[in-house]
């Protein structure tokens, strides 16, 4: 379902200054950096994975149990491909602060960084003043310029453009139970070496549920994993089984 936005002046003002934004020849003193957020439901398997043997794909069982929810923030600098995106356990205004102090982090020589964002109430200077006092956060925002999307246009945002064609293009068929294990599949799938972002395929072997940010910051972590959509080769889907058994029954 489409959300056709009013095409007003503020609406062509705002989409004009990204558009320009992204037009701009690479700067690294003003390197230009998307941001968005992504939920991602945690699962966990109910029941331990039988391990592929020879002439047999590894098996996962349909059954699985919810951890809860986590946040994923997609940091991309569309024009050289350099990637920040990490996991947190929410989007609230703190997050958002300490994700911003990374980017900061990561541009030292930078003059200004132009952040692209769309209109969430935690995108603002504000949440950076509230979450580390008046000082710190005043001097955190000024590395910043803020450049949001028109209302209803967060599509031109290339950091949610480029994760929904991730989304998309390589799914996997598995879940990931904590924050902290990265999915496998972005790297490979992204085709640019970089860290994972979304809980898609990856299974996590451990019981925690908690999510930390820990396991998506490392920008060399693995990237293993298919290398294109049509040559993705996953264990049985918990759908694919349950047609198997189905079938199993029936005859």
């Amino acid at each position: 379902m489409w959300c056709v936005p009013k095409i007003d002046e503020p609406f062509v003002e705002r989409m004009k200054d990204v558009l320009e934004l992204y037009a701009r020849p690479h700067d690294p003193s003003e390197p230009v950096v998307a941001f968005d957020e992504r939920p991602v439901v945690l699962h966990d398997n109910a029941r331990p994975d039988r391990p592929m043997r020879r002439g047999k794909p590894r098996r996962i069982d349909y059954e699985y149990v919810r951890r809860g929810t986590a946040n994923i923030f997609c940091i991309v600098e569309p024009k050289t491909g350099r990637h920040l995106t990490h996991a947190t356990e929410d989007r609230t205004r703190p997050s958002f602060a300490l994700a911003a102090e990374r980017i900061a982090r990561a541009y030292p020589q930078a003059h200004r960084i132009h952040l692209v964002l769309d209109n969430l109430n935690t995108h603002t200077p504000a949440s950076l003043i509230k979450a580390f006092g008046t000082e710190r956060g005043r001097a955190l925002a000024s590395r910043f310029a803020f450049h949001h999307t028109p209302k209803h246009a967060s599509w031109l945002n290339a950091a949610e453009i480029e994760a929904s064609l991730v989304s998309a293009s390589c799914p996997g068929s598995a879940s990931v139970a904590t924050a902290s294990q990265p999915s496998p599949s972005y790297a490979a799938a992204s085709g640019s070496g970089m860290q994972p972002r979304t809980g898609l395929v990856a299974r996590s072997t451990g019981s925690s549920p908690s999510a930390t940010p820990s396991g998506f910051s490392d920008p060399t972590g693995s990237t293993e994993s298919c290398q294109s959509t049509s040559s993705c080769e996953r264990p049985e889907s918990k759908r694919d089984h349950a047609k198997t058994q189905k079938r199993k029954k029936g005859r």
